[in-house]
C-alpha cells in the first residue's frame, strides 16, 4: 500500500529510488530482520499464515461513503456499514501478504495487501474506481475504443470468449475501462495491491508506476468475457506530461493477481510518442513499471505532546528537493507506522490531517543510509492536535459497554470504540487555524441505538463532549421477504443491505433502489420503488422486482398487476427508509411462475 504520487521527475534514477516508497508501507509492524539493503532476489514466503485483524473506509470516486460493499480478510467476509467502515478480527492471512479485497456492483474490485503481525491491526481508506462502460464492439470483427484521457484498448477479430466456459462469444462487447494516473493525488486510495510485484523469476521486487488501468469486457446480457486462447489485446497507456521525457523506451507490464493481491510481470510495453503500447492476454489491472532491486525499511510511531498515540494519521515521504508530493500510508491504533524506503538519501516525512489543510501539519528531514533505521517517536505539537473524549449512556442510563463513535468532518469518517467502562478517547490531528465542525455519533452496538450527532468544533488540546446517550434512534437495517410463504431475511452488517438511485430497465433517475445480499449462501434480492413525491406515509408504486428465488420477475412491466409500497419511514439523507409491500408477480423465464411477495424494509437512505 503506499503507492508513489510525483510530480516532477528529476531523472530516472532519482524515480526509481522514491519507488521504495510506494512497496510496503503499511499500518502495521512486520519484522525487520538484520541491517542494511533489503534485497528482493528471493523467493517470497507466500504459505505461512497468521491471524490477523484489519479495517479502513470504503468510499466512492467522489470522497462519499460506499455503504453495503463486501469486505473480505482471509476466510472472513463482512460489509461496510453506513459510513464506508469494515472490519475484520481474527482472520488467518498470509503473513507477507495479507489480503484485503473489497467488491460493490458498479465498482472495480478495490483490492489492498499488507505485511501482518501478531498484535498489530491494520488499517486502510480505500477508494473505489466505478465500472463506467466507455465503448463498444462487435466480436466478429474487433475494434477500438480509446479514453478522452488517451488510454485505448484494441482488440483482434474473433478473440473474445464467455470467461465462465472459454466458449467463443459472437455479439455486442461492452467495454468497461478506466486509467490510473501516476501522479494522482489520490492514487495511494485507488490502485490495487501495494506496489509489490513477483517477477518473470517469482522474485518480489518494489515497483515504480508509470501509469496503471482497469479493464472488463461484458456482453449483450451481461455476462464477464475475456481474451481466448492464443489471442492478444493491445493496451496503449497514456504517459502525463511529466513523465515523457524521462520515460524508459521500454518497460516491463504486470498485472494484478486478484487471488493474493500482488502484482506479476508478464509481457512489456514500448514508449511510443506519449504513450506505452504493449500487448496483454487477458484483461485485470495492467500496470507499467520499473522495478526496484535494493531499499532499507524505517519504523514510526506518531504521539501527541502527553504521549497519546495518533491513530489513522496520513504519513507521506518525499524527497528533500521537493521532486515528489511523496508516497502515503496510514498509522494503525497504537500510532506505528513503517515501510520501504530509498537508501542514501535526504527525505521529508509528512504528518497530514484530515481537515482541509493547505498543506502539512507536520514535517520532519529524515536521512538514509544502508542501514535501517528507526525513527522511534515523532511528537505532534499541542497545537495540531486535539483530544476528542466522553463517555456514552445506553436508553437505561447506564454505561453502554459494546459500541462505538464515529467522528465526521466533510467525507472523512474516523471510529473508535467505546471503552468497556462507556468512555472514549480518540485524537485527531487538525489544522492550526481550523475552525470547521466535526459531527460525532455514539452507538450502542448491543440495542442499535445511536445518539443525537453532536456538532463541534476542535480546539487544540483537550475537547471534552460530556455524556452522548446512545438512545431515541435505532439502527438497524434490514429487508425481510417471502417467497410463496417461504422467509428470507437480510440483516445488516452480517449481510449487505443498501439503497442507491435506479435508471436501469424500466426505472427513471427518480427511482430508488434497494438490495440485499447474504456473504455466506449468495441470496440477494432488489427492487426499485418510485421516488416522485415520496414521504412518510405516502404510498409508492413497486417498479421492479427480482430474487435468487424468483429471478427477474414482471413487476413494473407493462400489463403487471400494480403493487402499492407503504412507506412507513422517510428520514433525511443519511437517515432511514422503512416500508412494506404484498403482492403477485410472475417470472420471466419459461414456463411462467407465479409468486407471492411480502417484503418489509428499513434502510438507510442514501438518495
Amino acid at each position: 500500500m503506499f503507492p508513489i504520487n510525483s510530480k516532477k521527475i528529476a531523472s530516472v534514477l532519482l524515480f526509481c529510488f522514491i519507488t521504495a516508497l510506494s512497496g510496503v508501507m503499511v499500518s502495521c509492524q512486520k519484522e525487520i530482520s538484520g541491517q542494511g539493503f533489503l534485497t528482493t532476489e528471493t523467493q517470497p514466503d507466500l504459505t505461512t499464515t497468521i491471524n490477523t485483524s484489519v479495517s479502513g473506509f470504503v468510499t466512492d470516486e467522489t470522497g462519499k461513503a460506499v455503504s453495503g460493499a463486501s469486505a473480505q480478510v482471509g476466510t472472513k467476509t463482512t460489509s461496510t456499514d453506513k459510513y464506508g467502515y469494515f472490519e475484520v478480527r481474527n482472520t488467518d492471512v498470509i503473513k507477507n501478504v495479507a489480503f484485503v479485497s473489497i467488491s460493490k456492483s458498479g465498482y472495480f474490485k478495490g483490492i489492498k495487501i499488507y505485511t501482518a503481525t501478531a498484535g498489530k491491526a491494520a488499517f486502510f481508506r480505500i477508494k473505489l474506481i466505478p465500472k463506467k462502460n466507455v465503448g463498444s464492439m462487435d466480436a466478429a470483427t474487433g475494434g477500438s475504443v480509446t479514453l478522452t484521457n488517451g488510454l485505448s484498448i484494441l482488440l483482434p477479430a474473433n478473440a473474445v470468449v464467455i470467461a465462465a466456459t472459454n466458449a467463443a462469444y459472437s455479439g455486442q462487447v461492452q467495454v468497461a475501462a478506466s486509467w490510473l494516473n501516476p501522479t494522482a493525488a489520490d492514487l495511494n486510495l485507488i490502485m490495487p495491491g501495494d506496489l509489490r510485484g513477483l517477477d518473470s523469476q517469482g522474485f518480489m521486487k518494489l515497483l515504480t508506476t508509470y501509469g496503471m488501468c482497469a479493464v472488463e469486457l461484458t456482453g449483450a446480457f451481461g455476462e464477464l468475457l475475456q481474451i481466448g486462447n492464443g489471442k492478444k489485446a493491445t493496451l496503449s497507456f497514456p504517459l502525463p506530461d511529466v513523465l515523457v521525457a524521462t520515460a524508459p523506451a521500454s518497460i516491463p507490464l504486470w498485472y494484478i493477481d486478484e487471488t493474493i493481491g500482488l502484482w506479476k510481470e508478464q509481457g512489456s510495453a514500448t514508449k511510443v510518442g506519449n504513450k506505452y503500447v504493449g500487448e496483454v492476454t487477458h484483461f485485470s489491472y495492467w500496470n507499467c513499471d520499473i522495478p526496484l532491486e535494493n531499499a532499507v525499511q524505517f519504523t514510526a510511531t506518531i504521539i501527541d505532546a502527553t504521549g497519546k498515540p495518533m491513530p489513522n494519521v496520513t504519513v507521506s515521504i518525499q524527497y528533500a528537493n521537493g521532486s515528489y508530493t511523496g508516497a502515503h500510508g496510514y498509522t494503525d491504533s497504537t500510532g506505528f507506522i513503517n515501510g520501504t524506503i530509498p537508501a542514501n538519501a535526504q527525505l521529508i516525512l509528512k504528518l497530514f490531517s484530515d481537515y482541509n489543510c493547505n498543506g502539512p501539519v507536520y514535517t520532519q528531514t529524515v536521512v538514509t543510509t544502508n542501514i535501517n533505521l528507526s525513527l522511534g517517536n515523532i511528537t505532534v505539537g499541542p497545537g495540531i492536535s486535539a483530544s476528542i473524549n466522553g463517555n456514552v449512556t445506553n436508553c437505561t442510563n447506564m454505561p453502554v459497554t459494546a459500541g462505538y463513535v464515529i467522528i465526521q468532518n466533510d467525507n472523512f469518517n474516523s471510529r473508535t470504540t467505546i471503552n468497556a467502562d462507556g468512555t472514549f478517547n480518540v485524537n485527531i490531528l487538525k489544522c492550526d487555524d481550523a475552525s470547521n465542525p466535526f459531527t460525532i455519533i455514539a452507538v450502542d452496538a448491543v440495542s442499535n441505538q445511536q445518539s443525537v450527532p453532536l456538532i463541534k468544533v476542535p480546539v487544540n488540546g483537550n475537547n471534552p463532549v460530556g455524556t452522548l446517550n446512545a438512545c431515541g434512534t435505532s439502527v438497524a437495517e434490514f429487508i425481510n421477504f417471502s417467497v410463496n410463504g417461504t422467509n428470507y431475511a437480510f440483516t445488516a452488517p452480517v449481510d449487505s443491505v443498501g439503497q442507491e438511485r435506479d435508471s436501469s430497465g424500466n426505472n427513471t433517475m427518480a427511482d430508488l433502489f434497494f438490495g440485499g445480499f447474504n456473504t455466506i449462501n449468495f441470496d440477494e434480492i432488489g427492487f426499485s420503488v418510485s421516488k416522485q413525491n415520496i414521504v412518510q406515509g405516502s404510498t409508492q408504486t413497486l417498479k421492479y422486482f427480482e430474487s435468487t428465488v424468483t429471478g427477474e420477475t414482471n413487476a413494473g412491466n407493462a400489463g403487471a398487476p400494480v403493487l402499492n409500497v407503504n412507506i412507513t419511514e422517510y428520514g433525511s439523507v443519511g437517515q432511514f427508509i422503512s416500508g412494506n409491500y404484498t403482492g403477485t408477480v410472475n417470472g420471466t423465464s419459461l414456463p411462467v411462475t407465479a409468486y407471492t411477495i411480502t417484503c418489509n424494509f428499513r434502510v438507510r437512505r442514501k438518495e
